[in-house]
C-alpha cells in the first residue's frame, strides 16, 4: 500500500507514548505542587544555531526553542515506543530536516519555549522507515470493503473484487480509525475492533495463510468513505472543487480537494484492458490468464489482473500499482462529461472531501460500475489518502 505525502507523526512517535519527565513545577504556601504550563510541539528542524532551535509544524507554525543544561535530548529510531535504546545528544548534533518531539515550557513572546527533552529522529532514518514501510504494505497488504465483523472473535470478513478475505487481530494487532473529516492518515486515532462496521473500508498488514485469504494482522486502519462514481459537470482550479453528477443518486456533488487529494488519470488502453477483465473474469475471485497491458507511465512488463487484492496477481495489487504508474492529473485537466470515480470523506450529501480520484475510468464504468467501484475502493491510497495505510498507514 502506498503512502505517499504522509509525516508519518503517528509511527514515529507512536501515539505519544515515549516517556517523558514530567515538569517538577512550583511550591505553593500551602506545600502543594503546582505543575508548571507545558506544551507539545512535533515538527520539523528548520534551524540550529547555538542553543536555540527552529521548529516548525506539520500546520507551518514556526517555533523558537531553547535548550539548556538541564534539557534531556536524545535521538531514537523511527517507529519506537518508549525511549528503550535511545542515545543522548547535544543540541549541535540536530540537522535541519531532523524530525523533533519537543516537551517544553512557553516563554514571554509568542511560539517561544524553553525545552524540558527533546526527542529526535534523523530524516534519512524516516525516509528509510518510509520506504520500508511502503515496501511491506504493498507485499503484505490487503483491502476491501468490510461485509462483517466479529469483536469476540477477533475477526473481520473482507469483501475486495470477487474474493473474500478473513482478517484475524490478536491482543498485539494495532487498530486506527480514519477521523471522519480528515484524508490524512496522521489523523487516523487509536481504535478497536468494535467500532469497524460493515461498509468501512479497511486496509490490513500482516502475513497471509492457506490460499491466502486468511491474514494474521499486524496493523488495521480503517475508516467510513463514500464512494462516488459519476460525471464531471465543472471544475474550479482556484477554489480546488469539482461538481459531479453522482450516477447512483443522479444529484449533483461538490467534492473539495486538498493538497493531500490524490489524482490520477488512466491511459485508454489501461482501461480498456480492466474493463475487459471486468465483463469477462474469471468467476470466484481464482487466478485466470493474465490481461496485458503497458503502464501508461513509468515501469515496464505486463500486468496480471487475476482476482484479490493486494499481491501479486490479484486486483487490489495490481490497480494500487497502476495508480503508481498513471499520470497525476489537475482539476483544470477535467472537463464537463468526464468520468471519473472518487473515494472521499463521507461529508454531506452534496459535498465531500477527496482522498483519490480516478479519471479515464469511462470504459470501466460501462463494463460494470458497481465492480469498477468496489475495485477502485479496495485499491485506495492512505497516504494523501491513502496511504492506507496508507495507511496506514500508518
Amino acid at each position: 500500500m502506498p503512502l505517499a505525502k504522509t509525516s508519518f507523526a503517528l509511527l514515529l512517535f507512536a501515539s505519544a507514548s515515549i516517556a517523558i519527565a514530567a515538569p517538577t513545577g512550583s511550591r505553593t504556601e500551602a506545600g502543594q505542587t503546582t505543575p508548571a504550563s507545558t506544551a507539545r510541539l512535533l515538527g520539523t528542524v528548520t534551524a540550529v544555531s547555538g542553543d536555540t532551535i527552529t521548529l516548525k509544524s506539520d500546520a507551518g507554525v514556526v517555533a523558537t526553542i531553547t535548550v539548556n543544561d538541564t534539557t534531556r535530548l536524545v535521538r531514537t529510531a523511527p517507529g519506537q515506543k518508549d525511549l528503550t535504546g535511545a542515545t543522548a545528544i547535544h543540541v549541535q548534533d540536530l540537522e535541519i530536516g531532523d524530525r523533533v518531539l519537543v516537551r517544553a515550557t512557553p516563554g514571554s513572546a509568542e511560539n517561544t519555549y524553553t525545552a524540558q527533552a527533546v526527542i529526535a529522529m534523523k530524516q534519512g532514518d524516516i525516509a528509510q522507515k518510509q520506504q520500508q514501510d511502503r515496501e511491506d504494505w504493498q507485499k503484505r497488504g490487503v483491502g476491501g470493503i468490510v461485509k462483517s465483523v466479529d469483536a469476540a472473535s477477533g475477526t473481520v470478513m473482507v469483501a475486495s473484487g470477487s474474493r473474500t478475505f478473513t482478517i484475524h487481530t490478536s491482543p498485539k494487532t494495532s487498530v486506527r480509525r480514519y477521523a471522519p473529516d480528515s484524508v490524512k492518515f496522521d489523523d487516523a486515532k487509536i481504535s478497536t475492533l468494535d467500532q469497524i462496521k460493515p461498509g468501512d473500508q479497511l486496509r490490513a498488514r500482516g502475513e497471509r495463510t492457506g490460499d491466502g485469504t486468511d491474514v494474521a494482522a499486524d496493523e488495521i486502519v480503517a475508516g467510513s468513505f463514500r464512494n462516488i462514481a459519476g460525471t464531471v459537470l465543472s471544475a474550479n482550479a482556484s477554489a480546488q472543487t469539482l461538481t459531479v453528477t453522482d450516477m447512483a443518486t443522479k444529484k449533483p456533488i461538490t467534492v473539495r480537494f486538498t493538497p493531500d487529494s490524490q489524482l490520477h488519470k488512466l491511459a485508454p488502453e489501461m482501461a480498456q484492458a480492466i474493463a475487459g477483465r471486468l465483463k469477462g473474469g474469471a468467476p470466484g475471485g481464482g487466478q485466470s490468464a493474465p490481461v496485458h497491458a503497458q503502464p501508461a507511465a513509468g515501469g515496464g512488463g505486463s500486468i496480471s489482473m487475476g482476482g484479490g487484492a493486494g499481491g501479486g496477481g490479484s486486483h487490489g495489487g495490481d490497480l494500487s500499482q497502476m495508480l503508481q504508474r498513471a499520470p497525476a492529473v489537475q482539476l483544470a485537466d477535467l472537463h464537463p462529461g468526464d468520468a471519473v470515480m472518487i473515494v472521499s470523506t463521507e461529508g454531506a450529501s452534496d459535498t465531500a472531501t477527496a482522498i483519490t480520484l480516478l479519471a479515464g475510468v469511462e470504459p470501466m464504468l460501462q463494463a460494470s460500475t458497481k465492480a469498477s467501484q468496489s475495485l477502485f475502493s479496495s485499491s485506495w491510497s492512505l497516504g494523501g489518502g491513502g496511504d492506507a495505510a496508507g495507511a496506514a498507514q500508518q
